[in-house]
């Protein structure tokens, strides 16, 4: 499972580490896509395969559902960790999320997440009093 916050650099070659206590988890492959709300997500490459699946059999007569299976494989890029436990965030990857140099990897439970550090920080503070509220509906599993 994935927790925290985390601020790696990308380098110039459009490298990111990712933390350490993570490397373990993602020693088998992982998945890098398009996320949400203009981040990357990062998946457990058997995390991605069953989600993949699972979105794969929606109707394909639902307009929707086939342009979210379309993205989600056209952005998805396979990769393993080198050895320095990094991963190469490729250019279309780097401007769907707007990363430049400093970046923010948060856990998402199942899967990571990569921000620009700046929409993190506009994301976090327009969203903190939606977390603050949150009802019982919205933590049901948790509370």
């Amino acid at each position: 499972m994935f927790f925290g916050t985390f601020t790696p650099k990308l380098d110039d070659k459009g490298r990111l580490t990712l933390p350490a206590k993570f490397r373990e988890e993602l020693k088998d492959g992982l998945m890098v896509v398009k996320g949400q709300d203009h981040s990357l997500a990062i998946y457990p490459r058997e995390e991605f395969l069953l989600r993949a699946r699972k979105a794969a059999a929606a109707s394909r007569s639902n307009p929707q559902a086939r342009a979210f299976v379309r993205n989600l494989a056209a952005s998805a890029d396979e990769q393993d960790l080198d050895s320095q436990g990094r991963i190469s965030v490729s250019a279309a990857h780097r401007e769907y999320a707007g990363l430049k140099k400093e970046c923010v990897v948060i856990g998402s439970v199942d899967f990571l997440e990569i921000w620009d550090a700046q929409a993190w920080e506009e994301y976090s503070a327009a969203h903190e009093a939606d977390f603050a509220a949150g009802d019982d509906e919205a933590f049901a599993n948790f509370l």
